[in-house]
């Protein structure tokens, strides 16, 4: 392997996350959206080094070079060079910030600190303070404690300096305030002549200062805002009088004390304080200092209130329903017909909802199997499933308790479901179960038919309203069947099974999607027709990387949109000429994977569940299922195509660009979240 031959997965992932900072750039998008979009930057930076940050800081500690998991780069110069991009583009970011707050007070919103409060405002501040903000305030005295009380990861704080006056001497005192997040961030202050008024509970605090240190004689007071991020890997134990579920439970409650991979501070304060608090939280030049503005946990802006400004966000779309579907009517008697294609949110997410809730009112079905990887807060799917198991079906889920950052939520459900006399299944042991099915058993003239569901996404109420995502409804008895297959799998994990129609990670994903392009090298070489075109999150497999190398010297033509991580160089002379590679960050966000295959004409097309990633190929169970329909297939071409169209919100990322530049071509303009929506809209007027 040779740096130049991949992109590192850590800078490319920083290179997608500065695709989302150019959003909240992007004077055409809606103010308070580009706010939100600054958000989603700030939340996918903490994400970052709790996971890959941490994964490279661990490498580096244990004295491993790590240039072969890390694309030729080592370990210890790529914490540096991620430090420096990190630096700059949080330089970016609050310049963003600071241009975004100026438009805002244009359109008569203002966002004020606590050196702006006018008069008629101070009476609502200071109750508002006393009766919500006060009661929920932890405040520590750093002077007096041996070592600093374990600070929360990815939580603010107010480091506090105050020159008090002891005995006729100043002495300085350290404080750390915890900014509560049990209230919203943003509140609002009572408008004046149709001015709105926005103040973050961080300057609320600092204007009440005085309040929370009136016993104390000092001259001087001053709070800084600083955040550390901490690993978030899961350690878990060795115990084996421990269930796996207990072991998942401890994991989750230790992580807060996972290990320092980031230190965020106001770059403002003042050195003595700073020193003060590394010091004291023995943190030490192997983490990560990053200097920033005067506020943390921007991610907090994605859920900055709308006020009421509706000409300031993007305008809502009304999901569409499924041509031929009807959610008055009875989706299993449809499906025994015909398969159908629900794409969210362009679609209604409602299908899936309504599929479960019919299956557990029909007497006709005996069982349901589903996997389940991300829930809502609140889920329908639970409680359909639930409801389900009430009325007598045997319900099988099984429920990824290591899904990142969710597994609180998940756990919670678990619990509820087993409670009602659901069967849980807690995947495989050391692997994620990653896929998106379900199956139902029927019970029809004396046989048994099965329908089902395969998604490229989470069942999720919440995320289908902004992930675009495919979900295929089916009876084919061949593809539901090997779904089964994948149940038993998790049962009986030391019996590999044999699929027909599935590609199912990870027995034979690799293999078979290598068997796919090598068919297409064959093809261009007998002079057939032969092309690759995929769609995908992210794109960070060496060997599949090399096998697209091999197809493009060969002569095949590929098309990848990767919206996220992609270490494939594209472009390159005598490696990749025939490969182009864009990115598409909008509205929305790209969840789907798509992977077409030309075939000599006769093409394979399939959606998954699966990323083309070494732990998606090897380390989880994912489902990759055929599309047998020709009108579906024709659909979901038609949708790439929209998307590789795309010269409003594309980026291209091939070697021979700049970073993330706009592609833009000649032409009507084409920004294909929204003509994917006009597309569906017009197949329902046909």
């Amino acid at each position: 392997m040779t740096r130049k031959k991949y992109i590192n997965r850590e800078i490319s992932w920083l290179h997608f996350n500065a695709r989302v900072l150019q959003e909240a750039a992007d004077k055409s998008v809606p103010l308070i959206e580009r706010l939100r979009f600054l958000g989603i930057f700030s939340n996918n930076l903490d994400e970052f080094f709790k996971v890959r940050y941490a994964t490279v800081k661990r490498i580096n500690q244990a004295g491993k070079s790590g240039k072969k998991a890390l694309g030729g780069f080592k370990a210890g110069k790529l914490l540096n060079e991620i430090t420096e991009i990190v630096i700059e583009r949080q330089a970016e970011s609050l310049r963003i910030l600071s241009e975004i707050r100026q438009e805002l007070k244009k359109q008569k919103i203002s966002i004020i600190n606590e050196n702006e409060v006018e008069d008629h405002q101070i009476d609502f501040i200071k109750d508002y303070f006393l009766q919500k903000v006060s009661p929920a305030l932890v405040t520590i005295m750093l002077n007096v404690v041996e070592t600093v009380p374990h600070l929360k990861d990815s939580k603010a704080y107010l480091a506090v300096k105050m020159k008090e006056k002891v005995q006729g001497e100043i002495i300085n005192k350290y404080i750390l305030i915890e900014i509560p997040t049990n209230i919203s961030r943003f509140v609002e202050l009572p408008s004046q002549n149709d001015q709105k008024y926005i103040m973050l509970i961080d300057d609320l605090i600092r204007y009440n200062l005085d309040v929370i240190f009136n016993i104390f004689d000092y001259q001087s007071i001053s709070a800084h805002m600083v955040k550390i991020t901490r690993d978030a890997s899961l350690e878990m134990e060795r115990d084996l009088n421990k269930s796996y579920f207990k072991k998942i439970i401890d994991s989750v409650k230790d992580r807060i004390d996972g290990d320092p991979v980031r230190f965020v501070y106001d770059e403002e304060i003042e050195q003595d304080t700073l020193d003060f608090l590394l010091q004291k939280m023995g943190i030490d030049n192997t983490d990560s200092l990053i200097p920033g503005g005067r506020y943390h946990n921007r991610r907090d802006y994605m859920a900055f209130p709308d006020l009421g400004a509706k000409h300031l966000l993007y305008d809502k779309i009304e999901a569409l329903p499924v041509k031929g579907l009807n959610m008055q009517g009875s989706l299993l008697s449809k499906l025994k017909h015909k398969d159908f294609i629900q794409f969210t949110p362009y679609h209604t997410f409602s299908y899936t909802v309504k599929f479960l809730r019919e299956a557990a009112l029909d007497p006709k079905v005996k069982a349901i199997k589903i996997t389940i990887y991300r829930l809502a807060e609140v889920s329908h799917i639970a409680s359909s499933l639930i409801n389900a198991a009430k009325n007598g079906k045997k319900v099988t889920v099984s429920i990824e308790l290591q899904a990142r950052f969710d597994e609180v939520n998940n756990i919670k459900y678990a619990e509820k479901m087993e409670r009602e006399g659901v069967k849980l299944i807690f995947g495989v042991v050391g692997l994620k179960v990653h896929a998106k099915t379900c199956v139902i058993d029927r019970l029809e003239d004396k046989k048994v038919r099965k329908y089902g569901f395969i998604s490229t996404g989470n069942f999720n109420e919440i995320t289908a309203k902004v992930y675009t995502d495919y979900t295929l409804f089916t009876s084919h008895q061949g593809i539901l069947k090997d779904i089964k297959k994948v149940f038993d799998f998790f049962e009986v994990n030391y019996k590999i099974k044999k699929y027909k129609h599935l590609i199912v990670s990870p027995h034979y994903s690799r293999e078979r999607f290598i068997e796919l392009i090598d068919q297409e090298i064959d093809n261009h070489k007998a002079g057939l027709k032969s092309k690759i075109r995929l769609k995908m999150n992210s794109f960070s497999d060496y060997k599949m990387i090399e096998k697209l190398y091999e197809a493009s010297q060969a002569g095949v033509k590929i098309d990848l949109i990767v919206r996220g991580i992609c270490c494939l160089r594209a472009q390159v002379e005598g490696l990749s000429e025939n490969i182009h590679v864009i990115s598409i960050v909008d509205k929305f966000l790209e969840h789907t994977r798509l992977f077409y295959f030309e075939n000599a004409g006769d093409s394979k097309v399939f959606i998954s569940s699966a990323d083309w990633m070494t732990r998606n190929l090897d380390n989880r169970v994912e489902v990759t299922c055929p599309i047998y329909d020709e009108d579906i297939k024709a659909e979901l071409m038609d949708t790439f195509d929209i998307s590789w169209s795309d010269n409003v919100k594309a980026r291209d990322i091939t070697n021979a660009s700049p970073l993330n530049e706009y592609r833009r071509q000649g032409g009507k303009a084409i920004r294909s979240q929204f003509e994917i929506y006009n597309y569906y809209l017009k197949k329902l007027e046909e």
